[in-house]
């Protein structure tokens, strides 16, 4: 299993990095280089606690669906969104909002995953999964933040 961490600073207060960044169009914006859409679940609008959300996107030339749930909610400090059915054996994102002492947000993203496939699926997370889902998840955060602070 990797875990890793992805912090970024915003210029705008906690409540308004939290909305955003459940703000199920603002996602598939962030999200675009993949092609992921919306197939299932909340389709438009903000995320709440218990919600669940399919996405479908194209990474590394496949075409994947991941289904995940709004496990934890507690505007604007934190939420977690965790896969119920997907391509890997485990996802949880855990995403933090702390106010920064100036009027904007720490926003700290904790990602916990492990790939299927045994150990087929380790050989994976170490060659090419532990760079590029960090990579990703700032590519979202760097979206997120243009939206906040607009």
């Amino acid at each position: 299993m990797t875990r890793f961490e992805v912090v970024t600073a915003v210029a705008a207060p906690p409540e308004r990095v939290f909305a955003v960044s459940l703000d199920v169009e603002v996602h598939t914006g962030s999200m675009a280089a993949s092609g992921e859409r919306v197939v299932g679940g909340v389709t438009s609008g903000s995320l709440r606690d218990g919600d669940t959300v399919t996405w479908e996107a194209r990474h590394f030339g496949v075409r994947w669906r991941m289904t995940s749930r709004i496990s934890a909610y507690d505007p604007p400090r934190h939420f977690v969104d965790e896969q119920v059915r997907g391509p890997f054996r485990r996802w949880r994102h855990e995403h933090h909002f702390e106010p920064d002492g100036r009027g904007g947000t720490v926003m700290r993203d904790v990602v916990e995953f492990a790939a299927p496939l045994g150990p087929l699926g380790a050989v994976a997370e170490l060659a090419v999964l532990n760079r590029y889902m960090p990579r990703l998840i700032a590519t979202r955060n760097a979206h997120v933040k243009a939206v906040a602070e607009s």
